[in-house]
């Protein structure tokens, strides 16, 4: 109720914006009731009717904070119409809506006075809303001050805010750019990542170097030790040892060429850098270590003479072959035999990779060709390392088969993917028990045998070993004596290109190779065939 009365008083205090001239002609048809049409009273009515020229008796003085209820003694409108008749009263400017006036201004006082006259409101109201007019003016220079220091504090915030904002954006940057550099700095000098999958090991720089140093290795731990020892930067070590599953470009070059068994067999052919580094992987590390006395494929000082050599005289030869050798040597396991030979998982991750290729097929997606693996990364054929690779790997199979062979009276040797047992008298037990262990054996050790290849060869037929004869002594075959023996005979009459009947492109060299093949089996044979082609090229 309060609150509307201090609305209406507000609007009642405060001038219009173009005030009429307070003179009596003006106020006398004016309704101040409110009621708008109202006639009944008018300030001429109330002049003369509800107020009297004396005005009621003023009421006993009392105070509200301070604030004498004297000061509202009744006005009649006559008396305010005279009082406000001086020019001096006219004015065109307006309160603030926001501030309640002070009663003792003159011009609040006849407003005053006149309302109570009117019988508008109580003295003891306008005391009140003159005393919360007073207690507003003595407060509002403190909130405008609490509302200024607020905004001040607030632009303070916010600048701060916006300074700190400032601050973290640079010292983000500032980090990003330390982070670009580290990382650059880190692509330079070390090798952390070289594809998904093969790249667990890389953080392990743990090398044993007692191990290494007892079997005379390079002391390699970290991939900058590999690079340096290599004469290769870390970025070129890195193009050359990263696995992708589906590359642009790719290291190797692969063809097919046929098997005489039929078929085709897949090599792998490696560009120039990658060979060259695969060279001195094989000069500095894989040659340094032993390989089993019963391997002697891809061996210096043996060859398939050395291999078939023990086994001549035997009542029974068994041959079998391990399917897909070089492919069943995975990246894993040539991995696992650097790091046993002392190698830190960093350093055989990355040597594993440089020697290890997927088989891959090339396909083209929009316009780019891709070589998509088909398979896990496995030895090549066609690299440097995999022979001696293979030869350690299978150095645990050659231990095995040799301490089984020992315990059943047999001999044993093994020439790449080619294993041959032997024993002089009647076996016993039978061979289909060896079979059995050999079996188990390669099973174990992570390869499969050939069951098409397999062979029992009895004294009673020709026996070979890696295309050896191995009955009484070394010696070739005798269809293939016959067969280079025929050649050279034939050619004296019609020459040696009308003997090329297979369509050899390099007739001559291939001629020359099998009586090569034939002296290193057997010197006697072979010095006079290779007599007889000298006498041949010379004509």
């Amino acid at each position: 109720m309060l609150i509307r009365l201090l609305r209406f008083l507000i609007r009642l205090a405060l001038p219009t914006p173009q005030p009429p001239r307070d003179t009596p002609s003006s106020l006398a048809g004016r309704d101040l009731s409110g009621q708008p049409g109202s006639a009944s009273r008018t300030v001429s009515s109330v002049a003369n009717t509800t107020v009297s020229s004396s005005g009621p008796a003023a009421p006993k003085g009392s105070s509200l904070s301070g604030l004498s209820t004297d000061k509202f003694a009744p006005m009649s409108v006559a008396d305010a119409l005279s009082a406000t008749a001086a020019a001096d009263w006219r004015s065109a400017n307006f309160d603030s809506r926001s501030v309640i006036p002070p009663a003792d201004l003159p011009r609040i006082q006849v407003i005053d006075r006149t309302m109570v006259g009117m019988g508008l409101i109580s003295e003891q109201e306008l005391a009140e809303i003159h005393d919360i007019g007073r207690e507003m003016t003595q407060f509002q220079s403190d909130a405008a001050f609490i509302h200024q220091a607020g905004e001040r504090a607030v632009a303070i915030s916010r600048e701060e805010r916006q300074r700190l904002k400032e601050q973290k954006k640079a010292e983000a940057e500032q980090r990003r750019v330390l982070r670009r550099q580290q990382v650059a700095h880190r692509r330079a000098t070390d090798i952390m990542f070289l594809g998904r999958g093969v790249s667990r090991g890389l953080a392990d720089r743990r090398s044993n170097i007692e191990k290494l140093q007892a079997g005379g290795l390079p002391l390699l731990s970290s991939p900058a030790d590999l690079a340096n020892a290599m004469g290769l930067t870390i970025s070129k070590l890195r193009w050359l040892a990263f696995h992708s599953d589906a590359p642009t470009r790719v290291h190797y070059v692969s063809f097919n060429i046929p098997k005489k068994s039929g078929g085709t067999r897949r090599l792998s052919a490696p560009h120039q850098q990658l060979a060259a580094a695969q060279h001195w992987i094989l000069t500095n590390i894989l040659n340094l270590i032993p390989v089993h006395q019963n391997a002697h494929g891809f061996v210096a000082q043996h060859s398939v003479v050395t291999n078939a050599a023990p086994h001549v005289g035997s009542s029974v030869v068994i041959n079998a072959d391990l399917k897909d050798f070089f492919p069943s040597i995975t990246l894993a396991r040539v991995d696992g035999l650097f790091r046993r030979i002392g190698y830190s998982p960093a350093i055989a991750t990355i040597l594993a990779l440089l020697c290890t290729e997927c088989p891959r097929d090339t396909v083209t997606f929009c316009g780019t060709t891709y070589h998509a693996a088909i398979g896990p990364r496995a030895l090549p054929q066609g690299a440097c390392t995999s022979p001696a690779i293979s030869n350690l790997v299978a150095h645990k199979l050659d231990r095995r088969m040799s301490a089984m062979a020992d315990k059943l009276g047999w001999r044993y040797s093994r020439y790449a993917d080619d294993l041959t047992w032997s024993i002089e008298a009647e076996p016993s037990p039978s061979v289909g028990y060896v079979l059995a262990r050999i079996r188990h054996i390669v099973d174990d050790e992570g390869f499969s045998v050939n069951h098409e290849k397999t062979r029992v060869q009895r004294r009673s037929q020709q026996q070979s070993v890696t295309g050896v004869v191995v009955n009484d002594r070394l010696s070739v075959s005798r269809d293939t004596i016959r067969e280079i023996r025929a050649i050279l005979h034939n050619a004296k009459s019609t020459g040696l290109a009308a003997q090329n009947r297979n369509e050899h492109p390099h007739f001559e060299s291939w001629l020359a190779g099998m009586i090569g093949w034939i002296d290193m089996v057997n010197p006697q044979q072979g010095g006079k065939l290779r007599a007889e082609l000298i006498e041949l090229l010379r004509k």
